[in-house]
This record gives C-alpha cells, sequence and structure tokens, in this order.
C-alpha cells in the first residue's frame, strides 16, 4: 500500500462549510469553516485558511479510541491539555497544561470531535499574533455543520485513512 502524502480539500457547490477530501484514489465528505475558507485568515473568523500545511502531529484520546498505526509522531490527549487563542497570551497558538490563565479550548471533549486531532502547521512554527490558531484536522458527528476552521471528517474515515498517512503529509486547502 503507498503512503499518501498530500491531502486535498475542495469545496463543494453543496454550502460554504461543505467539502469533499482527496486522499490519492479515496474521496470523502467533510467539513471547513462555517465562514468557508479563506486566503487572509483572522483569529475567531471561523474561515479555514486557505494553502498546504504540514501535519505535524497527531493527538489521540486512547479511552476511547484504539490508536491506528500513524506515520506521524503522537501522544494522549490529557484532562489537562488546552490549546490557546488568547491574542494575548505568549502562549498563542500552542498546546499548555492546565494552569495558565488565559483564553483555551479544552483538547479533552466530551462530543468526541478530538478523539483524533491532527495539528496543522499553520501559523505555528512563523506565528503571527491573531492570523489564527488551533487549526487542526479532527473527526465530526452527525451534528457538526461547519467548523471554527478546521477540517474535520468521520470517524471510520479517519481511521481508515491514518494507515496510509505518509510520516510527511500535508493538507491542502483550495
Amino acid at each position: 500500500m503507498r503512503s499518501i502524502s498530500t491531502l486535498i480539500v475542495r469545496p463543494t457547490k453543496l454550502g460554504a462549510t461543505n467539502g469533499r477530501l482527496e486522499a490519492g484514489s479515496i474521496s470523502m465528505p467533510c467539513f471547513i469553516g462555517k465562514g468557508g475558507s479563506t486566503h487572509l485568515k483572522v483569529e475567531g473568523d471561523g474561515k479555514t485558511p486557505c494553502g498546504k500545511f504540514p501535519i505535524r502531529h497527531f493527538y489521540f484520546r486512547h479511552d476511547r479510541i484504539k490508536r491506528s498505526p500513524c506515520l506521524i509522531t503522537d501522544s494522549n490527549i490529557s484532562s489537562e491539555l488546552r490549546w490557546c487563542d488568547d491574542v494575548r497570551s505568549r502562549l498563542y497558538n500552542r498546546p499548555f497544561v492546565s494552569g495558565e490563565r488565559c483564553r483555551s479550548e479544552a483538547m479533552w471533549r466530551t462530543d468526541g470531535l478530538y478523539d483524533v486531532v491532527g495539528v496543522l502547521d499553520y501559523n505555528l512554527r512563523s506565528r503571527c499574533i491573531g492570523r489564527g490558531s488551533a487549526i487542526f484536522f479532527h473527526l465530526y458527528d452527525a451534528r457538526t455543520s461547519g467548523t471554527e476552521g478546521c477540517i474535520s471528517i468521520s470517524a471510520a474515515n479517519m481511521r481508515r485513512l491514518l494507515p496510509r498517512l505518509s510520516k510527511k503529509v500535508s493538507i491542502q486547502i483550495l
């Protein structure tokens, strides 16, 4: 089985939040930001940034999901893990363990959307405050109709995809 090095997300005509994720010969439905996609991402706009971004890391809820074989580095999501989206914080667009006083998102969620989370290298390495944070590749459920700027797919499709991903996989959002 050949590994997949690029995932392509294309908008569909079904609405601004609906897309198709193409992984080699595999095509599956996905959701993007509630505000559609953009080339000029701003923190809190609900839009998915356009461009090509490597997936740097995966987080798993090992208490809920059996970890799929994956070549990309991964770690457990703990109940204390959070992601900073506070533009005033030195931790902006970084994971941290509870204790810091800043606006942030809990990675340990009850709804299952973050049972598997791929961290996109969007605004990570050359971080620009206010250009968007917590852009992830994660799961959706029946209630999902769009994300806050992430890309989401079903748990079944994520299980199907993870073992096929190259160690240096990227997501290209059109």
